[in-house]
């Protein structure tokens, strides 16, 4: 059984659906997809990027496309940005790699959802650890992360 994250307890009062599935070693987002037999491009993977100056961001990006770094450092009003280290990645969020949810993150930081996902009715994010993912509105998932929806990835 899902142990109780930060990410689920952010949820309270949410809709929203608790999913598992047992979690692979690689690839974690498409695994994730694949296991609950859901399509790519509605689940999001959760990748943490650093900008010029140190600062830590939280991106989300459908697991069927890849995160442009140039147009998420623009979203964010940056020069340039690379993705974070993951020990940075990992204490920064309090989550591990491969369970890196944009929600309840130790620390609060900028949030971008890619704008492919915000027509979705549901779209599915991890909840704080591997093997266990979070079903929820787009809309919802801005509002409890103070993200804001952006052109960020590519195919």
């Amino acid at each position: 059984m899902a142990r109780r994250t930060r990410a689920l307890e952010v949820l309270a009062g949410t809709a929203h659906e608790v999913l598992t599935y047992s979690p692979g070693r690689s690839d974690f987002g498409r695994d994730s997809a694949a296991k609950l037999g859901l399509d790519a491009g509605e689940v999001a993977k959760t990748l943490v990027i650093a900008g010029p100056d140190g600062s830590l961001a939280v991106c989300c990006v459908p697991v069927s496309r890849q995160l442009s770094l140039k147009r998420a450092a623009k979203a964010l009003g940056w020069k340039r940005a690379e993705m974070a280290e993951p020990t940075r990645a990992q204490r920064s969020t309090g989550y591990i790699v491969g369970g890196i949810s944009p929600l309840g993150t130790r620390t609060r930081m900028s949030t971008l959802i890619d704008a492919s996902l915000a027509a979705l009715d549901t779209l599915t994010v991890s909840a704080g650890q591997r093997g266990l993912s979070v079903r929820l509105a787009p809309g919802a998932l801005a509002e409890l992360t103070g993200a804001q929806f952006a052109d960020i990835s590519s195919a």
